[in-house]
């Protein structure tokens, strides 16, 4: 059971001044989401995730460069998912290390990573801004906030990319974009704009729905042209949308401004690789077959360092379920480009957990490709992939809500092993609740940069609860008798 320490104050106490100016969706779907409590961590678990997130990160980074440079489109577009508009810029190779979230379990199995955000991680001014309000409010200075150092990870990050872009021939205004009025994408948006302008850059935001392109000569807002572009709104649904009136392409037009050099993206579009969930059973295809790699690009991929942090820290992925249901093993299935727990089905079958032997099943790496490929389009063939939601809106009413379950629940998928969650119980305004941590660790330009605690059921969606992080050094015995009382 993981320890939560319960503030002595109310959620009106502390949302009523700086705190809900910085949170304004402290509360979410007519319920709190931010509750008055830490979310406690020891120095050597939060020592260890930073490690092990960064670790993570460049492995993650590495196996995206293999797939840019040696892997075919046809493997881009079905084991990966990706939209065929898109490969052509995905393949483009930019400045490594952007804003990413990759998401922890810490239970019986030790840690492990079994998501990663890449493309539009949110959840950032809650870690960087709330978490330190929170810790200050106790009054304690035993306490330390595991995401002191995110603000300035983003600085370094925009620094970085801009720097890359400018190399490039793009400079000028850094313009901002996210749905106008959806609270908690415009204040995400707005906070690593703040940010940006803390870095020393000239900003603007500008509402998604205001945004006009021309294609073929450029991106603009009311006249203004725009040459770099932070878009907090998925690549996925970006490269489908059109616009009704004109029956213009807006995102093919889009992304063929960035890839004649004309715009450059923040994220890059290269992080669409990284965010399709196909990503990860192809890290765990190429780690369970490492030693054959030299024959297929003429190098070993993975380091022995890098195969113990895979072994140690990842979960065993596939595209198909039939090693876990094979074993009696019990996994997930999740859809490739869920979010926010949409399109996630926990099966667990048996009590049993049994070790997997992932070595049982020998192919190549030209056979990852054909297999791979055969099982998406069978899963294409058995399920109505339906349409792209418009607008995922936290506000959308019931009829575009099945529509949005609709869409991340006849993508195809890919299946994980299945780990216990730690359980953690927490007060909020409805009584106690008891539920399951996910453990949100944020990688920004390569490096640490901050925890996002959830509580919520054991497949964490937009209902859970954010629990700050919150770190106590070993307490002596008087204080441990202090804390008592």
């Amino acid at each position: 059971m993981r320890e939560v320490y319960a503030m002595p104050f109310s959620h009106e106490d502390i949302f009523s001044g700086e705190a809900g100016e910085k949170i304004p969706y402290h509360r979410m779907y007519g319920k709190q989401y931010c509750v008055p409590a830490l979310t406690v961590y020891t120095p050597e678990e939060v020592e260890e995730l930073r490690v092990a997130a960064e670790t993570i990160d460049a492995i993650y980074i590495k196996v995206m460069r293999f797939i840019q440079r040696y892997m075919p489109d046809s493997f881009l577009e079905h084991p990966l998912g990706i939209d065929p508009g898109l490969i052509p810029a995905a393949r483009m190779e930019a400045v490594t290390g952007g804003i990413t979230r990759q998401d922890w379990i810490i239970g019986e199995a030790g840690l492990k990573c079994i998501e990663n955000n890449t493309d539009t991680p949110t959840g950032i001014p809650e870690s960087a801004a709330l978490e330190s309000i929170l810790i200050g409010r106790t009054g304690d200075q035993a306490w330390s906030a595991p995401s002191a150092d995110m603000d300035a990870r983003i600085e370094d990050c925009f620094r970085s990319w801009l720097t890359f872009y400018a190399e490039q021939g793009l400079e000028g205004p850094v313009t901002f974009t996210s749905y106008g009025e959806h609270v908690e994408d415009r204040t995400n948006t707005a906070y690593l704009m703040e940010r940006c302008r803390e870095a020393g850059y000239e900003v603007w935001y500008a509402p998604l729905e205001e945004l006009e392109i021309v294609p073929g000569e450029a991106l603009y807002h009311q006249g203004r042209e725009i040459r770099l572009l932070y878009r907090l709104y998925p690549l996925e649904y970006l490269i489908g949308d059109r616009d009704e009136t004109t029956g213009v392409d807006i995102g093919a037009a889009l992304i063929e401004l960035v890839y004649n050099g004309q715009l450059g993206l923040m994220n890059p579009v290269q992080h669409v690789l990284m965010q399709s969930k196909g990503f990860m059973a192809a890290i765990w295809s190429l780690y369970e077959r490492n030693e054959q790699t030299p024959e297929y690009c003429g190098f070993t991929l993975f380091n022995e360092a890098e195969m113990e942090v895979i072994s140690r820290y990842l979960l065993p992925t596939y595209f198909t379920a039939e090693p876990f249901e094979q074993s009696n093993v019990p996994y997930v299935a999740k859809s490739y480009w869920g979010r926010e727990g949409r399109g996630t089905l926990l099966l667990d079958k048996s009590e049993a957990q049994e070790t997997l032997d992932v070595n049982a099943d020998r192919v190549t790496i030209t056979e990852i490709q054909s297999d791979a490929v055969s099982h998406w389009k069978k899963e294409l063939e058995s399920d109505d992939k339906g349409d792209r939601p418009a607008v995922l809106n936290k506000d959308d009413d019931e009829d575009d809500d099945e529509d949005v379950t609709s869409y991340y629940e006849n993508q195809p998928k890919i299946y994980q092993q299945l780990v216990p969650m730690e359980q953690a119980v927490i007060q909020t305004e409805d009584g106690e609740y008891s539920g399951y941590l996910l453990t949100g660790v944020f990688v920004i330009g390569g490096r640490f940069a901050g925890m996002l605690p959830r509580v919520g059921e054991r497949v964490t969606g937009d209902m859970a609860y954010y629990c700050a992080a919150a770190v106590r050094e070993p307490m002596n015995d008087e204080e441990e008798k202090k804390w008592e009382i």
